[in-house]
Protein backbone atom coordinates (compact mmCIF):
# COMPACT_ATOMS: atom_id res chain seq x y z
CA UNK A 1 0.00 0.00 0.00
CA UNK A 2 1.12 3.54 -0.73
CA UNK A 3 2.27 5.39 2.39
CA UNK A 4 -0.13 8.14 3.46
CA UNK A 5 -0.14 10.61 6.34
CA UNK A 6 -3.12 10.00 8.58
CA UNK A 7 -4.28 12.33 11.35
CA UNK A 8 -6.89 11.21 13.87
CA UNK A 9 -8.76 14.05 15.56
CA UNK A 10 -10.48 13.30 18.86
CA UNK A 11 -13.01 15.97 19.73
CA UNK A 12 -14.92 17.93 17.09
CA UNK A 13 -16.06 20.86 19.19
CA UNK A 14 -15.05 24.44 18.41
CA UNK A 15 -11.29 23.79 18.48
CA UNK A 16 -11.45 20.41 16.76
CA UNK A 17 -13.69 21.50 13.90
CA UNK A 18 -11.60 24.66 13.40
CA UNK A 19 -8.48 22.49 13.26
CA UNK A 20 -10.07 20.18 10.68
CA UNK A 21 -11.11 23.17 8.55
CA UNK A 22 -7.64 24.74 8.73
CA UNK A 23 -6.00 21.38 7.97
CA UNK A 24 -8.12 21.06 4.83
CA UNK A 25 -7.48 24.63 3.69
CA UNK A 26 -3.71 24.30 4.13
CA UNK A 27 -3.51 20.91 2.42
CA UNK A 28 -1.82 19.20 5.37
CA UNK A 29 -2.13 15.38 5.74
CA UNK A 30 -3.63 12.87 3.31
CA UNK A 31 -6.27 11.43 5.62
CA UNK A 32 -8.29 12.87 8.47
CA UNK A 33 -10.53 10.77 10.67
CA UNK A 34 -12.92 12.52 13.08
CA UNK A 35 -13.72 10.82 16.39
CA UNK A 36 -16.26 12.13 18.87
CA UNK A 37 -18.99 10.91 21.22
CA UNK A 38 -21.39 13.15 19.31
CA UNK A 39 -21.58 10.94 16.24
CA UNK A 40 -24.17 12.96 14.32
CA UNK A 41 -22.27 16.22 14.70
CA UNK A 42 -18.98 14.63 13.61
CA UNK A 43 -20.59 12.85 10.66
CA UNK A 44 -21.99 16.22 9.63
CA UNK A 45 -18.55 17.81 9.94
CA UNK A 46 -17.03 15.10 7.74
CA UNK A 47 -19.73 15.58 5.09
CA UNK A 48 -19.35 19.36 5.20
CA UNK A 49 -15.55 19.21 4.90
CA UNK A 50 -15.73 16.73 2.02
CA UNK A 51 -17.98 19.11 0.11
CA UNK A 52 -15.16 21.67 0.15
CA UNK A 53 -12.55 19.32 -1.34
CA UNK A 54 -13.04 20.77 -4.83
CA UNK A 55 -11.69 24.08 -3.51
CA UNK A 56 -8.88 22.66 -1.36
CA UNK A 57 -5.17 22.81 -2.37
CA UNK A 58 -4.95 18.99 -2.38
CA UNK A 59 -7.20 15.97 -2.15
CA UNK A 60 -7.83 14.36 1.20
CA UNK A 61 -9.81 11.45 2.60
CA UNK A 62 -12.05 12.64 5.45
CA UNK A 63 -14.45 10.47 7.42
CA UNK A 64 -16.11 9.94 10.78
CA UNK A 65 -14.51 6.95 12.48
CA UNK A 66 -13.65 5.33 15.79
CA UNK A 67 -10.64 4.54 17.95
CA UNK A 68 -9.69 1.56 15.76
CA UNK A 69 -8.80 4.09 13.03
CA UNK A 70 -5.99 5.36 15.27
CA UNK A 71 -4.03 2.14 14.75
CA UNK A 72 -2.30 3.42 11.61
CA UNK A 73 -2.45 7.15 12.41
CA UNK A 74 0.76 9.16 12.37
CA UNK A 75 -0.66 11.77 14.74
CA UNK A 76 -3.56 11.70 17.19
CA UNK A 77 -4.72 15.21 18.05
CA UNK A 78 -6.81 15.54 21.22
CA UNK A 79 -9.06 18.57 21.56
CA UNK A 80 -11.83 16.82 23.53
CA UNK A 81 -12.73 17.80 27.08
CA UNK A 82 -14.55 20.36 29.16
CA UNK A 83 -14.12 23.95 28.01
CA UNK A 84 -12.92 26.88 30.09
CA UNK A 85 -15.93 28.90 31.29
CA UNK A 86 -16.03 32.65 31.98
CA UNK A 87 -14.19 33.36 35.22
CA UNK A 88 -12.56 29.93 35.23
CA UNK A 89 -8.79 29.44 34.95
CA UNK A 90 -7.26 26.70 32.85
CA UNK A 91 -6.05 24.98 36.01
CA UNK A 92 -9.66 24.74 37.25
CA UNK A 93 -10.21 22.09 34.58
CA UNK A 94 -7.62 19.62 35.92
CA UNK A 95 -9.87 17.08 37.62
CA UNK A 96 -12.65 16.86 35.04
CA UNK A 97 -10.42 16.61 32.01
CA UNK A 98 -7.92 14.15 33.47
CA UNK A 99 -10.63 11.51 33.90
CA UNK A 100 -11.82 12.14 30.33
CA UNK A 101 -8.26 11.80 29.05
CA UNK A 102 -7.65 8.49 30.79
CA UNK A 103 -10.50 6.92 28.84
CA UNK A 104 -9.45 8.54 25.55
CA UNK A 105 -5.75 7.70 25.72
CA UNK A 106 -6.34 4.10 26.82
CA UNK A 107 -8.80 3.62 23.94
CA UNK A 108 -6.28 5.02 21.46
CA UNK A 109 -3.47 2.80 22.75
CA UNK A 110 -5.71 -0.30 22.64
CA UNK A 111 -5.97 0.25 18.87
CA UNK A 112 -2.21 -0.34 18.52
CA UNK A 113 -1.36 3.33 17.94
CA UNK A 114 2.37 3.99 17.75
CA UNK A 115 2.58 7.56 16.53
CA UNK A 116 2.66 11.03 18.09
CA UNK A 117 0.11 12.59 20.42
CA UNK A 118 -0.69 16.29 20.07
CA UNK A 119 -2.64 17.61 23.06
CA UNK A 120 -4.55 20.90 23.01
CA UNK A 121 -7.12 20.52 25.80
CA UNK A 122 -6.61 22.68 28.91
CA UNK A 123 -4.84 22.68 31.25
CA UNK A 124 -2.61 21.57 28.41
CA UNK A 125 0.68 21.13 30.32
CA UNK A 126 -0.87 18.83 32.92
CA UNK A 127 -2.98 16.90 30.41
CA UNK A 128 0.06 16.38 28.19
CA UNK A 129 1.89 14.91 31.18
CA UNK A 130 -1.07 12.63 31.93
CA UNK A 131 -1.27 11.59 28.27
CA UNK A 132 2.36 10.52 28.51
CA UNK A 133 1.61 8.63 31.73
CA UNK A 134 -1.50 6.91 30.37
CA UNK A 135 0.04 6.06 26.98
CA UNK A 136 3.46 4.78 27.99
CA UNK A 137 4.94 6.38 24.85
CA UNK A 138 8.40 8.02 24.89
CA UNK A 139 8.29 11.65 26.04
CA UNK A 140 9.41 12.98 22.65
CA UNK A 141 6.24 11.54 21.06
CA UNK A 142 3.80 13.27 23.42
CA UNK A 143 3.56 16.99 22.69
CA UNK A 144 1.30 19.69 24.10
CA UNK A 145 0.34 22.85 22.25
CA UNK A 146 1.97 24.65 25.20
CA UNK A 147 2.56 28.34 24.61
CA UNK A 148 2.45 28.19 20.81
CA UNK A 149 -0.67 30.38 20.78
CA UNK A 150 0.61 32.73 23.51
CA UNK A 151 3.79 33.20 21.48
CA UNK A 152 1.74 33.98 18.37
CA UNK A 153 -0.30 36.49 20.37
CA UNK A 154 2.89 38.14 21.60
CA UNK A 155 4.29 38.38 18.08
CA UNK A 156 1.01 39.92 16.92
CA UNK A 157 0.96 42.52 19.71
CA UNK A 158 4.60 43.44 19.08
CA UNK A 159 3.97 43.68 15.34
CA UNK A 160 1.12 46.12 16.00
CA UNK A 161 3.29 48.14 18.39
CA UNK A 162 6.40 48.30 16.20
CA UNK A 163 4.48 48.30 12.88
CA UNK A 164 6.44 45.36 11.54
CA UNK A 165 5.06 42.12 10.05
CA UNK A 166 4.65 39.52 12.81
CA UNK A 167 6.66 37.05 10.71
CA UNK A 168 9.67 39.31 11.32
CA UNK A 169 9.08 39.46 15.06
CA UNK A 170 10.84 36.74 17.06
CA UNK A 171 9.81 36.39 20.68
CA UNK A 172 8.72 33.64 23.04
CA UNK A 173 6.22 33.10 25.81
CA UNK A 174 7.40 30.32 28.13
CA UNK A 175 6.07 28.50 31.18
CA UNK A 176 2.53 27.39 31.96
CA UNK A 177 -0.07 28.01 29.27
CA UNK A 178 -1.91 30.15 31.77
CA UNK A 179 -1.63 32.98 34.24
CA UNK A 180 1.96 32.26 35.37
CA UNK A 181 3.47 32.33 31.86
CA UNK A 182 6.28 34.77 31.11
CA UNK A 183 7.59 36.77 28.15
CA UNK A 184 11.25 36.22 27.34
CA UNK A 185 12.15 39.84 26.59
CA UNK A 186 15.87 39.08 26.76
CA UNK A 187 15.60 37.15 23.47
CA UNK A 188 12.87 39.17 21.72
CA UNK A 189 13.92 40.85 18.49
CA UNK A 190 12.61 42.70 15.46
CA UNK A 191 14.34 41.57 12.28
CA UNK A 192 17.35 40.40 14.27
CA UNK A 193 17.66 43.50 16.47
CA UNK A 194 16.76 43.43 20.15
CA UNK A 195 13.43 45.09 20.94
CA UNK A 196 15.31 47.20 23.48
CA UNK A 197 17.57 48.51 20.70
CA UNK A 198 14.54 49.39 18.60
CA UNK A 199 12.92 51.20 21.54
CA UNK A 200 16.18 53.06 22.18
CA UNK A 201 16.44 54.06 18.50
CA UNK A 202 12.95 55.61 18.52
CA UNK A 203 12.34 57.10 21.98
CA UNK A 204 9.75 59.45 20.53
CA UNK A 205 7.55 56.46 19.59
CA UNK A 206 8.34 53.64 22.01
CA UNK A 207 8.84 53.14 25.74
CA UNK A 208 10.14 50.10 27.64
CA UNK A 209 7.28 50.50 30.12
CA UNK A 210 4.82 49.69 27.32
CA UNK A 211 6.06 46.09 27.32
CA UNK A 212 4.18 45.38 30.55
CA UNK A 213 0.82 46.26 29.00
CA UNK A 214 1.69 44.34 25.82
CA UNK A 215 2.33 41.21 27.87
CA UNK A 216 -0.84 41.72 29.91
CA UNK A 217 -2.86 41.75 26.68
CA UNK A 218 -1.22 38.47 25.68
CA UNK A 219 -1.65 36.76 29.05
CA UNK A 220 -5.30 37.80 29.43
CA UNK A 221 -6.33 37.40 25.78
CA UNK A 222 -8.26 34.17 26.33
CA UNK A 223 -10.36 35.72 29.10
CA UNK A 224 -11.34 38.63 26.88
CA UNK A 225 -12.22 36.35 23.95
CA UNK A 226 -14.22 33.96 26.16
CA UNK A 227 -16.18 36.90 27.60
CA UNK A 228 -17.07 37.99 24.08
CA UNK A 229 -17.70 34.74 22.18
CA UNK A 230 -17.56 31.89 24.70
CA UNK A 231 -14.40 30.16 23.48
CA UNK A 232 -11.09 30.60 21.69
CA UNK A 233 -10.58 28.27 18.76
CA UNK A 234 -9.29 29.81 15.52
CA UNK A 235 -5.84 30.76 16.79
CA UNK A 236 -5.11 27.48 18.58
CA UNK A 237 -6.45 25.51 15.62
CA UNK A 238 -3.95 27.19 13.31
CA UNK A 239 -1.19 26.59 15.84
CA UNK A 240 -2.06 22.88 15.87
CA UNK A 241 -1.95 22.76 12.07
CA UNK A 242 1.47 24.43 12.19
CA UNK A 243 2.65 21.69 14.57
CA UNK A 244 1.09 18.98 12.39
CA UNK A 245 2.90 20.29 9.31
CA UNK A 246 6.21 20.51 11.18
CA UNK A 247 5.86 16.85 12.15
CA UNK A 248 4.60 15.39 8.87
CA UNK A 249 7.05 17.41 6.75
CA UNK A 250 9.98 16.71 9.08
CA UNK A 251 10.70 20.44 9.25
CA UNK A 252 12.95 20.71 12.32
CA UNK A 253 10.91 23.82 13.11
CA UNK A 254 11.37 25.71 16.39
CA UNK A 255 8.00 26.10 18.11
CA UNK A 256 7.01 26.82 21.72
CA UNK A 257 5.32 23.60 22.78
CA UNK A 258 4.67 21.82 26.04
CA UNK A 259 7.69 19.55 26.27
CA UNK A 260 9.01 17.23 28.96
CA UNK A 261 11.95 18.63 30.91
CA UNK A 262 14.75 16.38 32.14
CA UNK A 263 16.98 18.94 33.80
CA UNK A 264 16.57 21.72 31.25
CA UNK A 265 16.00 25.11 32.90
CA UNK A 266 16.68 23.40 36.23
CA UNK A 267 13.40 21.45 36.13
CA UNK A 268 12.62 17.74 35.92
CA UNK A 269 9.60 15.49 35.41
CA UNK A 270 7.39 18.26 34.07
CA UNK A 271 5.69 19.25 30.82
CA UNK A 272 5.80 23.02 30.34
CA UNK A 273 5.96 25.61 27.56
CA UNK A 274 9.46 25.85 26.04
CA UNK A 275 10.93 26.37 22.57
CA UNK A 276 11.77 23.05 20.93
CA UNK A 277 12.81 21.58 17.59
CA UNK A 278 9.92 19.61 16.09
CA UNK A 279 10.24 17.01 13.33
CA UNK A 280 8.86 13.66 12.17
CA UNK A 281 10.01 11.98 15.37
CA UNK A 282 8.26 14.55 17.56
CA UNK A 283 10.39 16.64 19.89
CA UNK A 284 13.93 16.45 18.59
CA UNK A 285 15.43 18.82 21.16
CA UNK A 286 14.41 21.25 23.88
CA UNK A 287 16.07 24.61 23.17
CA UNK A 288 17.71 26.05 26.28
CA UNK A 289 17.75 29.84 26.23
CA UNK A 290 20.01 31.82 28.52
CA UNK A 291 17.30 33.47 30.58
CA UNK A 292 18.10 36.54 32.64
CA UNK A 293 17.77 36.25 36.46
CA UNK A 294 14.22 37.63 36.58
CA UNK A 295 13.08 35.32 33.79
CA UNK A 296 14.64 32.32 35.56
CA UNK A 297 12.77 33.19 38.73
CA UNK A 298 9.46 33.56 36.88
CA UNK A 299 9.94 30.29 35.00
CA UNK A 300 10.73 28.48 38.25
CA UNK A 301 7.58 29.91 39.84
CA UNK A 302 5.48 28.83 36.85
CA UNK A 303 6.91 25.31 37.07
CA UNK A 304 6.12 25.19 40.81
CA UNK A 305 2.51 26.22 40.19
CA UNK A 306 2.10 23.45 37.61
CA UNK A 307 3.64 20.81 39.89
CA UNK A 308 1.41 21.85 42.78
CA UNK A 309 -1.71 21.74 40.60
CA UNK A 310 -0.75 18.37 39.13
CA UNK A 311 0.02 16.64 42.41
CA UNK A 312 -3.59 15.72 43.32
CA UNK A 313 -4.30 14.05 39.96
CA UNK A 314 -0.95 12.27 39.99
CA UNK A 315 -1.71 10.84 43.42
CA UNK A 316 -5.19 9.83 42.26
CA UNK A 317 -4.09 8.06 39.10
CA UNK A 318 -0.59 6.77 39.93
CA UNK A 319 -1.90 3.28 40.76
CA UNK A 320 -4.72 3.32 38.25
Amino acid sequence: MERVNRVALIGTGAVGSSYAFALLNQGVADELVLIDLNKEKSEGDAMDLNHGLAFAPSNKKIWFGNYEDCSSADIVVITAGANQKPGETRLDLVEKNTSIFKSIVESVMTSGFDGIFLVATNPVDILTYMTWQFSGLPVHRVIGSGTILDTARLRFQLSEYFEVDSKNIHAYIMGEHGDSELPVWSHANVAGRSIFDRIHDHPEKYDVEDLDSIFAQVRDAAYHIIERKGATHYGIAMGLVRLTRAILHNENAVLTISGYLQGEYGEEDLYIGVPAIINRKGIKEIIQLNLDPEEKQKFSRSASILKESMEPVLNKYKDA
